[in-house]
């Protein structure tokens, strides 16, 4: 599959205005560019980038609030999902990157500023933003990050405040998820993931905190 082949085969899994799709194109070939010299995806997934990770982070969306003011993508690397989201979102809500690799921060900077959206970038580890610069928002993301029981952990101060969690899996979400239960209480729900029959995205809403 080439890379046009590719892109049609995202346009279909996912709805999203004309205006968005320019707005990634611009993200992509900032990715392209920077990937020649700091590794922020698997060179494997490049010919199937608009599927694999564009597609990827666009289908959160269908999961999220129907109004978002603040989204807050921790571990953000090349800007999956949070760079798409902030694309989407273009103008209406805040994106807020958390990334605390300095190459990839900066990466995320500037392929924010070729989106013209209100993405901003927090080139930090999420123990410092969260609950600190950043104290609410209404969808926490991260993907490809850590285990389920980590990332609540990492994503509680805002999770407490009344933000749910969207967290793409692979094959071993349900483990994650019992597990996860173990050490904090709250609401979740598995999602089929469009883009990959064997994983699915985690949902979690009414949390509570620690057991």
């Amino acid at each position: 599959m080439d890379r046009a082949e590719d892109r049609a085969a995202a346009e279909r899994l996912v709805d999203v205005p004309r205006e968005t799709w320019a707005r990634l194109e611009r993200l992509v070939e900032a990715l392209d560019h920077w990937q020649a010299k700091t590794n922020l995806v698997s060179p494997a997934t490049l010919p199937v980038i608009w599927t694999r990770h564009v597609a990827d982070s666009l289908q959160l969306l269908r999961l999220a609030p129907a109004q978002i003011s603040a989204w807050v993508d921790i571990g953000s690397g090349g800007g999956f999902p949070g760079l798409v989201i902030a694309a989407a979102l273009t103008p209406e809500g805040e994106v807020h990157l958390v990334e605390s690799n300095l190459k990839k921060a900066a990466f995320l900077r500037e392929a924010a500023r070729g989106l013209s959206g209100s993405a901003r970038v927090h080139a930090d580890r999420a123990e410092k933003v969260l609950g600190r610069t950043v104290t609410e928002a209404d969808v926490i993301s991260a993907r490809a990050l850590a285990p389920l029981a980590q990332l609540l952990d990492l994503a509680s101060p805002l999770l407490k405040t009344g933000a749910i969690g969207l967290f793409p899996k692979g094959k071993e979400a349900e483990a994650e998820l019992t597990e996860a239960q173990e050490s904090w209480r709250f609401k979740a729900s598995l999602h089929p993931s469009l883009t990959d029959p064997a994983a699915c995205i985690v949902r979690i809403d009414a949390f509570e905190g620690p057991r």
